[in-house]
This record gives C-alpha cells, sequence and structure tokens, in this order.
C-alpha cells in the first residue's frame, strides 16, 4: 500500500504538466454532395415565322423605319433659282439696277404687311380705303354749322334714306332726338356742346341711359365711317323711336 502511494506522487507532477499544454483539434474534411443531373422533362413547343404575314407586313407603310431621300421641292428648286440670279456677275447689287429696286421693294412689302396687321389689331376696316364713297345726300346743311332748328329733319331723313346714305340718316335721327330734348326743356342746346355735355344735363336715370345707348350708336356709325346697311338702320332707328316715346 505504501509502495502505491510513492507511485503516485511521482507520477502527479508530470500528469499536471501534460494537463496544462494545449489540445490541438484535428480538422474534420467536409464532403460535399455530388451533383445530380436532372433531365428536363418539360414538352418545349417550337414556333416558326409565319413567312407569308412576315412579307404583308413589309409592304405596310407603317412598318417602314427607313427615310427615303427626296430631292428639294418645286418651292425650293424657284427659290434657289431666283437667288442664284443675284450671284451672277451681272446681277451683282453693286452693277445692277434691279436688286435695289427689288430689295427696297421687299422693304415696302414688308412695312405694309406689318401696317395692315396692326390696322386690323386695332379695327380699322382697310377694305373700305379702295371702295367707292356713297355719293352725298343733297341735304343743304354743314356739319360745321349745323343748327337743329334750321333743319327739316323728316325732309332730310327721307332724302338720305332714298340715296341709301344711312350714316347720314343716323346722324339726322340724332340731331333730331337733341332737338326733342331741348324742346323738352330736359337739355339746353349749344352748337358747341358735346355729345357727352348732353348726357351730364339728362338727371332722370332712364333717360340717361337710353340717351347714352343711342350717342354709342352715333359716334360709332359717324365718326367710325362704319358704313351700315338698309336692317342694320331699320334697328337703330327703332332705338330712336323708342326714345321719342319716353319724352312724351
Amino acid at each position: 500500500m505504501r509502495f502505491l502511494y510513492l507511485l503516485l506522487l511521482l507520477f502527479i507532477p508530470f500528469a499536471t504538466v501534460k494537463a496544462g499544454q494545449p489540445v490541438k483539434l484535428v480538422p474534420i474534411a467536409k464532403t460535399k454532395a455530388k451533383a445530380v443531373l436532372r433531365t428536363d422533362s418539360s414538352v418545349v413547343q417550337v414556333r416558326h415565322f409565319d413567312a407569308a404575314q412576315l412579307a404583308r407586313l413589309k409592304q405596310k407603310p407603317d412598318f417602314r423605319y427607313d427615310e427615303e431621300a427626296s430631292g428639294p421641292s418645286l418651292w425650293t428648286r424657284f427659290w434657289r433659282w431666283f437667288w442664284h440670279l443675284f450671284t451672277m456677275p451681272k446681277f451683282r447689287p453693286e452693277t445692277n439696277i434691279l436688286f435695289t429696286v427689288l430689295k427696297y421693294f421687299f422693304i415696302a412689302l414688308g412695312i405694309a404687311a406689318i401696317a395692315f396687321i396692326i390696322l386690323r389689331l386695332v379695327g380699322v376696316d382697310v377694305t373700305g380705303l379702295f371702295k367707292r364713297k356713297p355719293a352725298d345726300a343733297s341735304v343743304p346743311y354743314e356739319e360745321t354749322l349745323e343748327n337743329i332748328h334750321e333743319i327739316n329733319f323728316d325732309t332730310d331723313i327721307d332724302k338720305a334714306i332714298a340715296q341709301h346714305n344711312y350714316r347720314l340718316a343716323v346722324r339726322l335721327l340724332y340731331l333730331r332726338s337733341l332737338k326733342q330734348l331741348n324742346d323738352a326743356g330736359l337739355i339746353n342746346w349749344q352748337i358747341d356742346k358735346t355729345n357727352a355735355a348732353y348726357i351730364e344735363e339728362l338727371t332722370n336715370p332712364e333717360q340717361r341711359e337710353a340717351f347714352t345707348v343711342l350717342t354709342r350708336q352715333f359716334e360709332f356709325v359717324w365718326y367710325g365711317e362704319f358704313m351700315i346697311n338698309n336692317s342694320a338702320f331699320q334697328n337703330i332707328s327703332a332705338l330712336f323711336g323708342n326714345f321719342k316715346q319716353t319724352l312724351s
């Protein structure tokens, strides 16, 4: 028993030294699973182009994406020829008066076009400049010397209508309305007064509004030199007739 105890004492130091040393781990090799090649068993239907349908599509213009080169149009060739004339020696600006004439002609044409557009925008009837003006009615009075007390309105209005001078007829209707207002004591007529002054003298709101409409119609036709026909004149004449009834 004593002998075994001694043997244990001898081996304990060596066992302690061995236990303090690190233990080396041996890696375990991983084994990969072998790939298994599976065969595709699905049924594939192979499709083919319809040659006839493809040929028909080629004939349609909607499916043609290539642009065909086209030559200059007849209008383009004309202007090329026209401007080419001025590059020729006999048509050079410094040696030919034709170039100068055409140059100023096109400048004047451009100015006339711009003026025409401006006049149309402001409401001027340019075509009226080239029309014959109607013959003046033989009415014995002048615009600057009008005296409403010396005009025979019924006779002069009938003469103007007979000669289709409806502008003058409208003016006479307006002058007669001034005489009617003056005779009714609603305005104080003076030869140098303006139409706006007569409107301000009217105290009745309905009469003032009606006379304002008549004044606008008169000024539009007379001062605007707007040519009216018989139908338009009849409508304006009816307005003057309605206004006369408001004075009674």
